[in-house]
């Protein structure tokens, strides 16, 4: 059996492929395999997977003729896994040489440990000029599973890691919605481990500034549809009640943060957008367990749940965010 299998999706990633590809084949560490799915790419990237499929035959590849996006992508490269543990590789992005070998020390000094967590780079080039910096992440040694999947309800761990076939496999990742869901898998992957601990093996993660977390886009409020299939899994998973509600109250500031994003961002946003984020938003607001919010999340000004009357929660919102841009503080 291959030891680690390395999921990556690939879309229209001409300019950065080689230097992912390449980091794959410096590594200190050898027994892996790269799966390679080009979803519908038009820029000449499966020429690219071709090529380094024809030059070493631990890298696979799979064509798609139509775009998925990357939560497709990346279950397609799933099926066709043979490692032991699983990590996935942006195509853009790429790992330091020692990377797999670190994570594969990490589970083999551990045989408890699920979830290896890498240690997370962002690199810039705006304007020219390259800058990395760690992700702001207190140091780990271990967690429980319960305790990871709650650090990532805010993000104080991040979601770049290596996992067990088996939780990868009970867990594919959710294609639901094509932006965002991959945090849901993030954090079931998190619920389902034992242990989850990091290593110092770097997976260098390029930020992009037309990202659709970086731009104004109506994709944004597919966040809250993926927040509302997450609630749902872990019902179907019988989850303690604590941890649906834990997660209910991250759900609810979802709704706020995206009624701020909409009363930020509405004049950029055509009519019929601004239409369909709010539908979202309003779905989202009606499906609120408010007997689970924390006194906090329920009795904080701005925060009101109102779930009587769509347009005085409108209304709250409006004098809440006028208030604090007022203030500087938007």
């Amino acid at each position: 059996m291959t030891k680690v299998s390395v999921l990556i999706a690939i879309y229209n990633a001409r300019n950065t492929l080689y230097q992912c590809f390449d980091s794959l084949l410096m590594q200190t560490f050898d027994d892996w395999e790269a799966i390679c799915v080009d979803d519908g790419s038009t820029d000449g990237s499966w020429r690219m997977v071709q090529e380094y499929v024809k030059g070493d035959s631990r890298f696979k590849g799979i064509r798609l003729m139509k775009n998925r996006g990357q939560a497709y992508a990346r279950n397609q490269a799933l099926n066709q896994a043979q490692g032991e543990y699983v990590a996935f590789l942006d195509s853009d992005d790429w790992l330091s040489s020692d990377a797999l070998e670190k994570v594969v020390d990490c589970f083999d000094a551990h045989p408890l440990t699920d979830c290896v967590l890498f240690h997370l780079r962002y690199v810039s080039d705006k304007g020219g000029v390259r800058q990395e910096w760690d992700y702001p992440q207190k140091p780990l040694e271990v967690l429980s599973g319960k305790e990871a999947f709650r650090l990532s309800l805010d993000w104080r761990i991040h979601g770049v890691y290596v996992v067990r076939a088996a939780i990868q496999r009970l867990y594919p990742y959710d294609d639901s919605s094509r932006w965002f869901s991959d945090d849901n898998t993030t954090r079931l992957h998190y619920y389902a481990s034992r242990e989850v601990r990091e290593c110092e093996g770097i997976y260098y993660y390029r930020q992009h500034p037309h990202s659709v977390s970086h731009v104004v886009d109506v994709h944004r409020f597919d966040y809250l549809s993926a927040n509302a299939n997450m609630r749902k899994t872990l019902l179907e998973m019988h989850s303690p009640k604590e941890v649906v509600d834990e997660y209910e109250n991250c759900r609810w500031l979802n709704v706020i943060d995206m009624y701020m994003f909409y009363f930020k961002h509405r004049l950029e946003l055509s009519e019929g957008d601004r239409q369909a984020g709010l539908e979202k938003i309003i779905r989202a607001w009606k499906s609120i367990d408010t007997s689970s919010l924390s006194w906090r999340n329920r009795l904080k000004p701005g925060y009101w749940p109102l779930r009587f009357s769509w347009k005085l929660f409108c209304m709250q919102e409006e004098i809440y965010f006028s208030l604090r841009k007022l203030a500087g503080r938007l």
